[in-house]
């Protein structure tokens, strides 16, 4: 028996998120019923993160057991032969067999992409926000500051939760523009289910004038769900990254 891992890229225009569902397409439920059909067993992936409805992935992990005689760096190119073209194995190798991609200590990047134009760009569609009014990317942020750090990030989650503690760490948040594209950037240890786009939703509230900056700072000490602004559509969020580290690592990184 071996652990295999997948670097898994994805467009999620067309897929019901990563989390396998009885009778919709996912991203997990693709890639399972794909291994399943190459190596002849019954096939479970776990990903790092189940990713929502319409977001897209460069770089998610997930790891899955087989007897398979296929060597391990081989399985990205049987899959990629099979998949859709919307998804693609950007690497398979063996891990150790008590390497989990959700229980392992990782820094998460998640990257949200607005596209701010009078009008909308056809081509833009599928992996941007459309904005057309003007952002104070200044105010936006000033405004970020307040969310950086460990902190309770209960006011910017789905309201009914399930997870034991809504307490996670947020190592930067960045805005940048170029062009007509604004960029936010998020490193945390992990994000709750709608966290990024929850903050990106609040945030452009601060950017178009609604909000103070120092607003979200209120906000985020209400601990309330319906203080905080509108989700941001899913289709300008990207995971971009999931960087495993040791526990050294993490307190360093901690330290902010």
């Amino acid at each position: 028996m071996k652990r295999i891992l997948l670097k898994v890229a994805y467009d999620g225009t067309n897929y019901y998120g990563w989390q396998k569902q009885p009778d919709v397409t996912t991203i997990e439920g693709t890639i399972n019923e794909t291994l399943s059909q190459i190596l002849k067993e019954d096939i479970s992936i776990i990903g790092a993160s189940r990713t929502d409805a319409g977001v897209h992935a460069l770089c998610n992990i997930a790891v899955f057991d087989a007897d398979s005689k296929i060597p391990p760096e081989k399985i990205a190119f049987a899959l990629n032969r099979k998949l859709p073209r919307d998804i693609v194995i950007q690497e398979s190798k063996e891990v150790p067999m008590d390497f989990h991609p959700r229980d392992s200590k990782s820094i998460k990047t998640y990257e949200y992409a607005i596209l701010n134009t009078k009008l909308p760009l056809p081509t833009k569609r599928l992996y941007t926000y459309h904005v057309h009014k003007d952002i104070n990317l200044d105010d936006m942020r000033k405004a970020a500051k307040y969310l950086v750090g460990t902190h309770d990030y209960k006011s910017f989650c789905l309201a009914k939760t399930q997870v034991l503690s809504t307490v996670r760490t947020v190592y930067s948040i960045t805005i940048d523009k170029n062009d007509d594209i604004i960029k936010f950037t998020f490193k945390g240890n992990g994000f709750l289910y709608n966290m990024v786009r929850c903050i990106v939703g609040t945030l452009l509230y601060v950017g178009r004038g609604v909000y103070p900056p120092e607003h979200v700072k209120v906000i985020l000490e209400k601990k309330d769900r319906q203080e905080a602004g509108p989700n941001a559509p899913a289709r300008g969020l990207t995971l971009a990254n999931i960087e495993y580290i040791n526990q050294e690592e993490l307190l360093l990184k901690e330290n902010i």
